[in-house]
C-alpha cells in the first residue's frame, strides 16, 4: 500500500513526497480510511507510530476539497511542545497547498497573545491548542467554532493525567454537536472510554501496538546502588556513537543537578524543565533537533511532548513510575525504522517498578554488567525488594509475587 491509494489532493501529495513520506504506517493504514468516511474514531497507538499524520492528512485533504474555507479543525494537545510540533507538521504537509494553522498555547508574552488573537480573527483552517489558553480565548469571545467540522484530541490519556478533563468538557460545550470527533490515546483507561462515550457518535475503534516498545529498540538495564549512577552515566556518555541522547529523571530538581554534573564533562548538555521561559525551551529544542546539542535532560513531560528523529540513546536515570511511562520514554528512540538503545538504571527501591514493566512487555530486559571500577551492584531480586519495602513501612510481609511473568527472551 502507498499514499497514492488514499487519492489525496495532488498539492498535498507534493508536500508529502517533499517530506520523505513513502509508505503508510499501520496506524495510518487503519485510521485514514475511517476519517475519510467522516466517521468518529478512537485510536490507541503509541507515540512514534505516525499517528499525527494519520489524522492530519485526511483532514487537510478534506479542507482542500471544501467549497468554502473557514475554521475547519480544532486539535487539542496536552503540552506547548506537542502543539508546536503538530503546527510544524501542518506547515510541512500544507506547504504546497496553503492550508493555514495557528498554535495556541500559554506561557508567552502579550505580543504573542495578540498575534494568536489576530490570526483567529483573520481566519485560519486549523487551530492547535493547549486547553488552558484555548479556554481563555473562548471566554473572551475571540474565537468562533460555528463551522467547525473536525475535533481531534491528541494524547488524550496524557491530558487526563494532567487534570485537563474538566477543561475539555468546557471546550466541547462551545463546539457544534455535528462534527467529526477523533481521539488518539496511547492507553484507554476507563475515564478515557467514558469521555469518548460522551463526545463521540458511534466511533470506530482502532488499536495498534499498545504497550509494546518499537522492535528496533535495544533495551538494557544496569542494577545499581544510587551512588553508582553518577559515574555510570559519565562512563556511558563517553561512547561517541551516542550522538543524540535524552536522559529522563524523576524530578525537576534532579534534572537540574544532573545538568550541572554532566556539563563539567561535556558542555553539550541542557536541562529541559518548567522553570525555563518558553523562548528558552524553544531554543533548546531547536538546538537538539539540529544536532547542535548532544544531551537533553528532562522529566516525563519530554516523553510525550517531543518528536525528534535520530535519537540514538535514551537513559532512564530513574526508573519511571509505571510501565506506560517506560514505553513512552524509550519510544523517543528507534523512530522511523531506525535502531536505538534504551538503558535503565535500577536501584533497589525501583526493582519492583521495573519488574512490573517487564511483566507488561512480556520480556526480560538484559541486565548489563557494571564497569569493574564501579564495584558490584545489588542483586536483582524484585520479590525481596518488595518484601523489604513493606517491612520497613511496618506493614508486615505483604503478598508475595505470584510467579514470574511469561517473559520472551529477546533474540
Amino acid at each position: 500500500m502507498t499514499f497514492d491509494d488514499f487519492k489525496f489532493d495532488e498539492s498535498l501529495m507534493e508536500g508529502l513526497y517533499s517530506m520523505g513520506y513513502k509508505t503508510p504506517t499501520p496506524i495510518q493504514k487503519e485510521a485514514i480510511p475511517v476519517i475519510q468516511e467522516h466517521k468518529d474514531l478512537i485510536a490507541c497507538a503509541q507515540t512514534g507510530t505516525g499517528k499525527t499524520a494519520a489524522y492530519l492528512l485526511p483532514i487537510i485533504d478534506h479542507i482542500l476539497r471544501s467549497e468554502k474555507r473557514h475554521l475547519n479543525c480544532l486539535i487539542i494537545a496536552p503540552t506547548r511542545e506537542l502543539v508546536l510540533q503538530i503546527d510544524q507538521q501542518i506547515d510541512g504537509m500544507g506547504y504546497f497547498c496553503s492550508v493555514g494553522s495557528i498554535a495556541i498555547y500559554g506561557g508567552n508574552d502579550g505580543i504573542t497573545w495578540e498575534k494568536q488573537r489576530h490570526a483567529l480573527e483573520e481566519g485560519v483552517d486549523i487551530v492547535c491548542a493547549t486547553p488552558g489558553r484555548l479556554i481563555a480565548l473562548l471566554q473572551s469571545g475571540k474565537i468562533n467554532f460555528e463551522h467547525l467540522q473536525h475535533l481531534v484530541l491528541d494524547e488524550a490519556d496524557r491530558m487526563m493525567d494532567m487534570g485537563f478533563i474538566d477543561d475539555l468538557k468546557v471546550i466541547i460545550n462551545y463546539l457544534p454537536k455535528k462534527r467529526q470527533t477523533i481521539m488518539f490515546s496511547a492507553t484507554m483507561p476507563p475515564k478515557i472510554r467514558e469521555l469518548a462515550k460522551h463526545i463521540s457518535n458511534d466511533p470506530v475503534q482502532v488499536n495498534i501496538a499498545i504497550s509494546k516498545p518499537a522492535a528496533g529498540i535495544i533495551q538494557q538495564a544496569y542494577v545499581v546502588h544510587e551512588n553508582q549512577k553518577e559515574p555510570l552515566i559519565k562512563e556511558i556518555l563517553k561512547n561517541e556513537d551516542y550522538q543524540s541522547v535524552i536522559i529522563f529523571s524523576s524530578t525537576k530538581e534532579k534534572v537540574k543537578d544532573l545538568e550541572k554534573m554532566l556539563r563539567k564533562a561535556d558542555g553539550s548538555v541542557k536541562a529541559f524543565h518548567s522553570d525555563l521561559e518558553q523562548n528558552e525551551r524553544e531554543e533548546i529544542m531547536r538546538d537538539f533537533k539540529g544536532k547542535r546539542l548532544r544531551v537533553l535532560i528532562g522529566t516525563d513531560i519530554l516523553s510525550r511532548g517531543i518528536d525528534v528523529e535520530g535519537i540514538s540513546l535514551v537513559v532512564n536515570y530513574d526508573a519511571p513510575p509505571d510501565p506506560e511511562d517506560y514505553i513512552h520514554r524509550i519510544g523517543r528512540t528507534a523512530r522511523a525504522s531506525k535502531a536505538g538503545v534504551a538503558i535503565t538504571f535500577i536501584n533497589q527501591r525501583d526493582q519492583v517498578k521495573f519488574f512490573n514493566i517487564e511483566a507488561l512487555m512480556g520480556i526480560e530486559v538484559q541486565k548489563m554488567p557494571l564497569p569493574v571500577e564501579l564495584g558490584p551492584g545489588p542483586e536483582y531480586n524484585p520479590e525481596k525488594a518488595r518484601m523489604d519495602a513493606r517491612n520497613q513501612k511496618g506493614k508486615g510481609g505483604g503478598k508475595p509475587f505470584k510467579g514470574k511473568p511469561r517473559f520472551q527472551k529477546k533474540k
